[in-house]
């Protein structure tokens, strides 16, 4: 019977655990981009010193490797792409969360018809 109790608590839990994940996916995307001083140049909707995050997903919307090549230019930085100001290489950004973090960006686009 103790058993049986303590099952389905944790099927309870994990179902509550998984209804929160979207909120908790977009939520962990912007505190990384805010951990790693990406807000420092980029603003989700506005421009800053670099484009807006929504303006950088709705480019590469659709485009098979956007989260690779995203991933990619966090890492190693990039010139010309959004005008005369070049994006610093951020090595403190592992690999694993610039891909995160591109993913996320990505998100950020609308979805399309």
């Amino acid at each position: 019977m103790h058993l049986k109790s303590s099952l389905a608590a944790l099927a309870v839990g994990l179902a509550l655990a998984g209804a929160q994940a979207p909120a908790q996916a977009q939520s962990t995307g912007l505190d990384l981009a805010k951990n790693k001083a990406c807000m420092a140049c980029h603003q989700v909707e506005s421009k800053r010193v670099g484009p807006p995050l929504k303006s950088v997903a709705e480019r590469y919307a659709g485009q098979a490797e956007a989260a690779d090549y995203l991933a990619n230019k966090i890492r190693h930085g990039g010139r010309g792409a959004w005008g005369a100001v070049p994006m610093p290489a951020q090595s403190q950004v592992s690999a694993e969360e610039a891909r995160q973090l591109a993913e996320w960006v990505l998100s950020l686009s609308p979805a399309k018809p």
